[in-house]
């Protein structure tokens, strides 16, 4: 199919489930910072007032119950919580933290996954855009957010409040982005600001954000459809961790395997496999081996070699797809273990990726989104 609509959506870092996933995050960073081989899986719950703390973790750090509270109320701090129904001052903080299962540390202390699973990577090259290799309505999706999160913090905006959400829906003809058909953006803001306000505050964020070429009319542009939306965040609706899976990979362009990545350390194969299939997904891409790629593993719990890799590049690659395969098989160890070698993933690195996508982001001089670098893409063009 050529010709069609495709939809992403984004939600803020502001938003119930992400309040979660920075939190989960930020405990997950705690442990690091004190041990590269902490080992974590962080659940978070957010409600009116409320934030519960549950999971496992092994490690050598010290991490006191006054520790894990400081990192929760500094993290709803920095979102930007300080509403009567959720306050960073004065939020109750359970904490259910408990000792790793020692059935499941048996096999990640011989090097094996902490778990089985599947996970995907992707990469896109989309004609005329430079959009980090990512599918467009989701670059723009988040985007979007992440624009209007800075002015606010900057102290550009006023009267718009942390939780919002996007939604791009681009129009394909002949495979290629023209235009956006629809555009939708819900924010939430203080009683003093009216609509209009609302309106053209966030009027004025797409147009910096999005090509003039590529805005729909007036009235393909959603902004706070309901009308309202003064109350939100976790006293709005209750938020958790992991439940916003689509918007932290691909907006629903590529399969997601069965796992969340935020709060789990590197020796959680849903997470550290999914970054470095993005890694390699992306290399491919970059150099020019195929327009897209599509990329799948799937390991065993304790088993440190991956059951499967497959490739799809959805006809555009330039060579012989098999011979990609082979050819990643011989340059990159694919274990748990060597993963976290060669992305770096045991530092204190993942508060970062709670909102706003773990990928099609810029790689940081602290080794954060490791796995955005394209330092294999010269590697393997010289394969060919």
């Amino acid at each position: 199919m050529q010709d069609y609509l495709f939809t992403s959506e984004s939600v803020s870092e502001g938003h119930p489930d992400k309040v979660c996933d920075r939190i989960s995050d930020s405990i997950v960073d705690l442990y690091i910072s004190q041990d590269p081989s902490a080992r974590t899986a962080i659940e978070t719950l957010a409600t009116t007032n409320r934030v519960i703390i549950s999971g496992e973790t092994s490690s050598n750090a010290v991490i006191m119950y006054e520790d894990i509270v400081e990192s929760v109320r500094q993290t709803i701090k920095e979102i930007g919580y300080a509403q009567k129904g959720f306050n960073w001052q004065t939020v109750r903080i359970d904490n259910y933290l408990h000792s790793q299962s020692s059935d499941i540390a048996l096999g990640v202390n011989n090097d094996g996954a902490g778990d089985q699973g599947i996970m995907f990577g992707y990469a896109k090259k989309e004609e005329g855009f430079d959009s980090n290799y990512m599918p467009l309505a989701i670059f723009w999706a988040h985007k979007i957010l992440h624009n209007l999160s800075l002015a606010r913090h900057n102290g550009e905006l006023t009267g718009l409040e942390p939780d919002a959400k996007s939604q791009v829906t681009l129009r394909y003809v002949d495979g290629k982005p023209i235009s956006i058909a629809k555009l939708v953006v819900s924010t939430q803001h203080t009683e003093a600001l009216s609509q209009e306000q609302v309106h053209e505050i966030v009027k004025e964020n797409l147009r910096q954000t999005i090509p003039a070429d590529f805005m729909p009319e007036d009235k393909d542009i959603l902004i706070n459809p309901t009308g309202r939306f003064v109350i939100g965040g976790p006293d709005g609706d209750t938020g958790l961790t992991g439940r916003k899976i689509i918007v932290d990979t691909y907006g629903g362009y590529a399969p997601h395997g069965g796992g969340a990545f935020s709060g789990k350390d590197a020796t959680k194969v849903d997470r550290s496999a999914a970054y470095m299939l993005r890694y390699l997904a992306k290399n491919i891409v970059a150099a020019g081996l195929a327009e897209e790629c599509l990329l799948q593993i799937s390991y065993a719990i304790g088993v440190k070699e991956p059951l499967s890799l497959f490739i799809d590049c959805n006809n555009t690659a330039k060579v012989d797809e098999q011979k990609i395969l082979h050819i990643l098989k011989d340059m990159v160890d694919l274990s748990p273990k060597g993963i976290i070698r060669h992305l770096g993933l045991n530092r204190p690195i993942y508060t970062p990726t709670s909102s706003y996508g773990h990928f099609g982001r810029q790689p940081g001089e602290d080794g954060s989104f490791s796995w955005e670098k394209t330092d294999l893409s010269e590697k393997l063009k010289k394969c060919f």
